[in-house]
Order: structure tokens, then sequence, then C-alpha cells
């Protein structure tokens, strides 16, 4: 699978991630499903193929642990984020949203609405 590397420039105090790419239909599809916990540093990257609330919508079904969700628009910049609990069936975003983050839920406090991230793909 390939990473990407995730930094906060909002944040210089949050420690980059280093997620694993999903961007395709069926590796967006499974996630993190059957994962029996994530690093710190760890977690996936959602791609989607345009910026809307719909494709951006995540499921929790089969999901052993919590997440981090964040939601980030074309620009990198967050414009929502959940803490989502394990088994919860459906969350959206409240914008438009192109990119998502799933990570540790001890995370999610490093991360607010406007902050501006950057994506390298390695």
């Amino acid at each position: 699978m390939r990473v990407v590397k995730i930094t906060n420039l909002s944040n210089t105090s949050s420690i980059p991630l280093e997620l694993g790419i999903c961007s395709n239909f069926i590796s967006r599809l499974r996630g993190l499903m059957f994962t029996q916990s994530i690093p710190m540093d760890g977690g996936h990257f959602f791609i989607n193929p345009s910026e809307d609330r719909i494709n951006s919508a995540i499921h929790m079904f089969f999901m052993e642990i919590d997440l981090a969700i964040i939601w980030l628009d074309s620009a990198g910049k967050v414009v929502d984020k959940i803490y989502a609990n394990r088994w919860k069936t459906l969350a959206a975003p409240c914008k438009n949203a192109r990119y998502i983050i799933e990570t540790h839920p001890d995370r999610l406090r490093e991360y607010n609405c406007g902050d501006v991230l950057e994506i390298k793909y390695e």
C-alpha cells in the first residue's frame, strides 16, 4: 500500500501522520474494518474523485476500534472532524470534502477546522 505523510502546518507541535492510501472503491469500503489497533501516527488516507459530502461519508460497521475522522477539502484545509465510535452507522462532514483521514482517536485534539495540512505522497 502506498503511503502519504500528513503534517499539520497550523499546529507545529503535532507529530506527522504516515497513512496508507485508499484511492479505489474496494480499499475505501474496507478501510480499517477488522483492524484490532493502529499506531498513534498511523491509519488511512482516503482520496475521493471529487469534493462533496456524499462520497466523503464514512461507516463504522465491523469496526473494532474507535477512530478520529478528519475531513479535508481539495486544498488540504480541515473542514470537519469527529470522534467515531465503533459500530456507529454513518457519519458525513458538514462541508464538502475530498480527503478523509482515519487515525488513532487520541490524535483528534491536534486538528481543528481551518487548519491547513501538508500532504506528501511517498
